[in-house]
């Protein structure tokens, strides 16, 4: 199975790429990583922000491969313990599918990928730079691989 991170926005600090390659490189063959960085939409004093969600969406969902499980990250929904990502991460190894997580620019997804969702996975209630989501996922999942494997990493 391969996990494709969809991240609106591009040009990352450097602190940003080496903390999600570090935790990506550690996914296993059969459990890979991928990240897919795509352009914010337009931005600015008088920008349409509507607009700018819905051009980050159209090209998101371009981004999504034909029958891939869709996770949308998104305030709506569910929260999830390492416990249930690592049942989460089992039962999508089980379906056979690849699996794409949307991760929205700073207005969030647009209500297309919302509705092309599968299941909505929300990371916590606080509020996380969106640089900062893609460590936090790329290391989660790790955890929930290494919790699935008896790996001494989740100890």
């Amino acid at each position: 199975m391969q996990i494709q991170l969809l991240c609106v926005g591009n040009r990352m600090p450097t602190w940003v790429v080496a903390g999600y390659a570090e935790y990506a490189k550690r996914m296993p063959r059969e459990c890979e990583l991928k990240l897919r960085e795509l352009p914010t939409g337009k931005r600015g004093k008088n920008a349409d922000i509507a607009r700018a969600v819905e051009e980050e969406g159209q090209k998101m969902q371009a981004a999504i491969p034909a029958g891939d499980r869709v996770v949308a990250l998104d305030l709506s929904g569910s929260e999830w313990s390492t416990q249930q990502l690592a049942e989460a991460l089992s039962r999508w190894q089980g379906d056979g599918r690849n699996v794409s997580l949307l991760v929205g620019g700073p207005d969030g997804l647009a209500p297309a990928c919302l509705a092309r969702a599968d299941e909505r996975w929300r990371l916590s209630a606080l509020t996380f730079p969106h640089p900062l989501v893609r460590i936090v996922l790329a290391e989660q999942l790790y955890r929930a691989w290494s919790l699935l494997h008896n790996h001494p990493y989740h100890r």
